[in-house]
C-alpha cells in the first residue's frame, strides 16, 4: 500500500495550526474538509441540533460552553459489502499556562517528530485516517466513513450526534493514542462536586466550632479506601493488568475565609472512575453512601452533584472477529499487537453502546496529550495509517 507519509505530515501540520479548543471547533473542521477535498474524498461538513441533543435522554454530557455543534464525515464509497467507521476528534484542551518551546499552534515538524496541541491526542492520527482512506480508494473495500467530531474532551457529545445521525456500522475503530496496542476495554469516568459545610467560629475559641476542612478530612480518606475497594479483585482481564485502572482523584478544594476563622465551607471537585460493565448510576450511588458514612456526625449531610461528561465504560469482546481483524493488521506493521484496556474515557463506549464493535488502536505517548510540548512521531502515525488500511481491507463484513 502507498501512503505519502510527506503529504500525510503537511496536512496534519496544517490541521494542528488551527486552534480547536473544546468548544469552537469549527474552524479546524473546515480545514479538514479541505484536505480531505484536495485528495478527491467525498465530504460533509453539517450543524447539529444541539438544542434537541441536549433534551436527549442519552445526553453525554458537557463541560465547556458553546453555542453551535458542527461535525464533519468523509465517505469512501464501497466496492464490497459492508461499513466501516473510523472516529477521531478535533477538539483540543487549552495550551495552559506554561510557555512552549514551539508554540501550541506551530505544527512544527522537528526531529521526526509533529509538535503543538493534538498532534498525539488527536489531530495528527485524524490526518492519519483520512490518509488511509485516500490510499484505499484503488483497493477493493467496503464502505468507510471518517467520523471527524467535536466535543470528545468533555463528554462526546460530537460522536453521539454523529451516531444519533448514522449508526449502520459493521464496526469501528478509533486512532486514539494507545501504546500500538488494540484497546478493547476502557473504564468511564465521571465528574462530581460537593459542598462540606461546617460552623464558623474565631480561631482562638476554634473548640467551638466545626471545621469543614476537618469534615473533609474524613471524605478523603473513606475515597480513598473506596478507589481501593474497586480496584481489588478486578473483573476484566484487561483492566486486571493496569496498576489502577478506576482511578478516584479529589483535583479542587476551595475553603475558608480568613486565616483566623474556623472555615465553615469547603468545596470539592474530582473524578470518578468507573468499571467495565458497571452502571452509571450504581457508581454514583455507590460514592454517595461512601460520602453519607464519612459524614455521620451530625452536621448538614453533603450532596454530589454529577455535572459535566458522563462517560461510560464499553467493552468489546477480545474474541470478536473485527478485534482479531484490526490485531492481524498491526501485527503486520509492527510485528506485534497485544490486547489492552485503558483507564481513561473515550467514544469508544459510544458505539458499543450501540452494538457496533469498536476498537482503539493508535501511537504512544498518550503521556504527551494534554501536556506542555506535545507531539507525536511521523513514523508512529504512518504505521496507524497503514494499520487502518490491512483493517480495512481484511474486514469481516
Amino acid at each position: 500500500m502507498t501512503i505519502d507519509v510527506d503529504a500525510m505530515v503537511r496536512d496534519a501540520a496544517a490541521l494542528v495550526s488551527v486552534p480547536s479548543v473544546t468548544g469552537d471547533e469549527r474552524a479546524a473542521l473546515e480545514r479538514l474538509g479541505e484536505l480531505a477535498a484536495a485528495l478527491g474524498l467525498e465530504c460533509d461538513l453539517h450543524r447539529h441540533d444541539l438544542a434537541a441533543l441536549r433534551t436527549h435522554p442519552d445526553h453525554p454530557g458537557e463541560e465547556a460552553p458553546r453555542d453551535e455543534l458542527w461535525g464533519l464525515t468523509v465517505t469512501l464509497p464501497g466496492t464490497r459489502p459492508g461499513r466501516i467507521a473510523l472516529n477521531g476528534h478535533v477538539d483540543v484542551v487549552s495550551p495552559g499556562t506554561e510557555p512552549w518551546r514551539l508554540g501550541p499552534w506551530s505544527g512544527a515538524v522537528e526531529g521526526g517528530r509533529l509538535h503543538g496541541r493534538g498532534a498525539v491526542d488527536m489531530k495528527g492520527p485524524v490526518v492519519a485516517a483520512l490518509h488511509a482512506l485516500a490510499a484505499l480508494k484503488d483497493q477493493e473495500r467496503p464502505e468507510v466513513v471518517l467520523m471527524a467530531v467535536p466535543s470528545e474532551e468533555d463528554g462526546g457529545l460530537g460522536t453521539f450526534a454523529e451516531l444519533e445521525r448514522d449508526a449502520t456500522f459493521d464496526a469501528a475503530l478509533l486512532p486514539e493514542p494507545t501504546g500500538l496496542r488494540v484497546v478493547c476495554a476502557q473504564a468511564g469516568a465521571l465528574t462530581f462536586k460537593g459542598e462540606i459545610r461546617g460552623v464558623a467560629a474565631h480561631a482562638a475559641e476554634r473548640l467551638s466550632g466545626h471545621s469543614a476542612i476537618d469534615r473533609y478530612v474524613k471524605v478523603h480518606a473513606a475515597f480513598a479506601a473506596h478507589e481501593r475497594a474497586v480496584n481489588t479483585d478486578v473483573a476484566h482481564p484487561l483492566m486486571r493488568e493496569l496498576p489502577l485502572p478506576y482511578p478516584l482523584l479529589v483535583g479542587q478544594l476551595h475553603a475558608g475565609e480568613w486565616s483566623s476563622m474556623v472555615p465553615d465551607r469547603l468545596v470539592f471537585e474530582g473524578r470518578l472512575g468507573v468499571p467495565v460493565g458497571a452502571d452509571l448510576q450504581q457508581a454514583r450511588d455507590e460514592l454517595q453512601a461512601v460520602l453519607d458514612r464519612a459524614l455521620d456526625d451530625g452536621l448538614p449531610p453533603c450532596r454530589l452533584t454529577w455535572e459535566g461528561g458522563a462517560f461510560a465504560p464499553g467493552t468489546t469482546d477480545p474474541d470478536h472477529p473485527w478485534v482479531k481483524t484490526v490485531q492481524e493488521a498491526l501485527a503486520a506493521e509492527t510485528g506485534s499487537a497485544p490486547l489492552a484496556g485503558v483507564p481513561w474515557g473515550a467514544d469508544m463506549r459510544l458505539f458499543t453502546a450501540r452494538g457496533i464493535p469498536a476498537v482503539m488502536v493508535g501511537t504512544r505517548d498518550i503521556e504527551l496529550a494534554h501536556a506542555v510540548d506535545e507531539s507525536v512521531a511521523i513514523d508512529e502515525l504512518a504505521t496507524v495509517a497503514r494499520t487502518i488500511v490491512r483493517a480495512v481491507n481484511r474486514a469481516p463484513v
